[in-house]
């Protein structure tokens, strides 16, 4: 199969990260079917949808006229067959668990046609675990999104052992012509690259935090007016590239010895959440959230990423 013969999306899931996904693939042109267990889910899907839509044409990235059309190519259910005996791509984007996953790719591999390409968008989980009980393992990859899908171009694919050249080639072609910027991955691991350099960012965060070296809300500080604004426009490597490897490393001699490397949660992670103070979801975290707080963060990470999108 080539990119060409693909002209239908099913999209299983239309939580945060689905109905950002359907929405893209929509925007593209493809019909797009979008699945979850409840019509409210799929309901309350749709009105993120069109709110994202006129958010985004508000600031001129899409056309106004735009909006109506792309809306009319999504269509939703609740039944899993539905969505998936026509589809020629699949994007599995249900919640964080195995044996859920598991099942699902199961029950696609039947129903799907023989030539459909099934990905998941996990965030950690690898492929070789998901589609364990599929019989296509050729044909079964991650396609790994970032929050916000529809601002955020990068999607990493993530091949297992089994799965094809065609299918990796398929999957970045499809993803390149509807404007991602897909990075192959090219052997499985978890985390992948993405989620790894994160979680290796705010360990150390949480290190600084607990150790009393600065507040949380002073390394937010330092984040976002430093390195943060330099990695909008290059990668590390580039980085030091630049200010070459042998400075790096005199730097880095002794400063290593004394970076968090443990292999456990840290404990003030721990307490965190066992204390409640979940950040946003409860309203208090390093943070005291209140409703305003929350959505001026969410406007400010927006237009930033809305900006960068017009730029290109």
């Amino acid at each position: 199969m080539t990119v060409d013969g693909i002209e239908q999306i099913a999209v299983i899931g239309a939580g945060l990260m689905g109905h950002g996904i359907a929405q893209e693939f929509a925007c593209a042109g493809y019909r797009v079917l979008m699945h979850d267990v409840t019509n409210e889910h799929l309901e309350t899907a749709r009105t993120q949808i069109e709110n994202n839509l006129g958010v985004l044409a508000e600031n001129g990235v899409i056309a106004k006229e735009n909006i109506a059309p792309t809306l009319q190519r999504i269509q939703t259910a609740t039944e899993l067959s539905a969505v998936a005996e026509n589809a020629d791509f699949v994007v599995e984007a249900v919640t964080e668990n195995l044996a859920l996953k598991q099942q699902i790719f199961q029950e696609l591999d039947a129903i799907c046609p023989p030539h459909t390409i099934l990905a998941s968008n996990t965030t950690a989980l690898m492929p070789s675990q998901i589609g364990v009980k599929a019989k296509r393992k050729g044909q079964i990859l991650n396609t790994h999104y970032f929050n916000p899908p529809y601002l955020i171009p990068l999607v990493e694919l993530i091949r297992s052992p089994d799965t094809s050249d065609e299918t990796v080639a398929v999957t970045f072609d499809l993803l390149t012509a509807i404007g991602k910027t897909p990075a192959i991955i090219e052997k499985e691991a978890l985390g992948f690259v993405g989620p790894r350099l994160q979680a290796a960012l705010i360990r150390e965060a949480f290190a600084i935090v607990e150790q009393g070296i600065a507040s949380a809300e002073t390394v937010d500080l330092v984040v976002r007016n430093s390195f943060g604004r330099r990695l909008s426009v290059a990668g590390p490597f580039e980085v030091f590239e630049l200010a070459g490897w042998d400075l790096v490393l005199a730097a880095f001699e002794e400063l290593y010895k004394d970076l968090n490397s443990s292999s456990d949660i840290n404990p003030l992670l721990q307490q965190m959440v066992e204390s409640g103070k979940l950040g946003v979801k409860s309203k208090e975290g390093f943070y005291n959230w209140t409703d305003d707080k929350i959505q001026e963060l969410r406007d400010r990470m927006n237009r930033a990423l809305i900006q960068q999108a017009k730029d290109v």
